[in-house]
Formats: structure tokens, sequence, C-alpha cells
């Protein structure tokens, strides 16, 4: 499956040192691999495939947390 190993070398991938304009297309890219993988879950219902979502789903969460910033309170 092309799509599990777009996912594998998504999560391998290092996110130091990404300018905002990086971290905007990874996040982008992370929510387009989920509805992709979400997409072949509804119709497999394969274990492995929601274990690979969960961890792009965190990784996409790290980088919007940096993208979003610390609320100003």
């Amino acid at each position: 499956m092309e799509l599990l190993e777009k996912a594998q070398e998504f999560i391998g991938r290092k996110m130091s040192n990404m300018s905002t304009s990086d971290r905007v297309e990874a996040s982008r890219e992370a929510k387009a691999l989920i509805l992709s993988i979400n997409e072949i879950y509804k119709e497999t219902k394969d274990s492995n495939l929601m274990d690979v979502m969960k961890e792009v789903t965190a990784k996409k969460k790290k980088i919007e947390k940096r993208l979003n910033g610390v609320p100003l309170v």
C-alpha cells in the first residue's frame, strides 16, 4: 500500500527547524493522509490502519500546536 508508506515516511520525518510555511504544508499533508486512510478504514475495519491514523494525528496535533502558538491570556 502506497498510502501506508507515505504515512510511515510522514511519521518518521524530522520536524525541527521548520518554517511556518513548512508547518502549514505538513499539516495539510497530514490531513490528506488521515482522510485517505479513513476512507479505506471504513471499508476494511483494519486495526493496523487505525493505529497509523492515530500516529499521524498525534504528529499533526504537535505541528498545529506550534502553528497556533500559546494563547495570550
